[in-house]
């Protein structure tokens, strides 16, 4: 399957979180993303290097700049379990705005075609990094990395397609 596009519909799935109660919840992606302005960002896995230190951070620090320019909701996608994504989130103490939600089994990675095979490093399928600007679940930007690269799909990359 090719890979998500501009122009592309975003295809709708389920993941996984835990809600303010801490329950365990299954949202559907055009839930969260019809008739809205959203970013979906895509990482390779929780408590890695470049995920944590970099990525995250970026959309956490840049929340603020990316709301006042019409974002409705900041999304956070790994292929990891919800218990991993919510263990991940609670490092993020100052975090108010981006959602950590699980695709424990890749299945919506793999609709979106940006599933990445890193299983001779013992990790199995993953994301590709990604990060996709979506207006009303059409793709605005579509900002896919090449393996192992950090390099289009910052919080300041989809700042400039705002």
């Amino acid at each position: 399957m090719a890979p998500i596009a501009v122009g592309d519909v975003l295809p709708d799935g389920t993941l996984a979180c835990f809600d303010a109660e801490d329950k365990l919840q299954q949202v559907s992606v055009h839930s969260l993303a019809a008739g809205k302005k959203v970013i979906i960002f895509g990482v390779p896995g929780a408590f890695t290097p470049t995920c944590s230190l970099k990525h995250v951070p970026g959309y956490i620090e840049k929340a603020g700049e990316l709301k006042s320019k019409g974002v409705d909701e900041i999304i956070c996608i790994s292929v990891n379990d919800p218990f991993v994504m919510k263990a991940w989130a609670q490092t993020y103490p100052e975090n108010k705005d981006v959602k950590f939600l699980a695709d424990g089994s890749a299945k919506y990675t793999h609709a979106l075609g940006l599933e990445l095979d890193l299983s001779e490093k013992g990790l199995g399928t993953r994301s590709r990094r990604f990060a996709l600007l979506v207006e009303d679940l059409k793709v605005k930007a579509a900002n896919v990395e090449a393996a192992g690269e950090f390099n289009v799909s910052s919080a300041d990359d989809i700042l400039k397609a705002l």
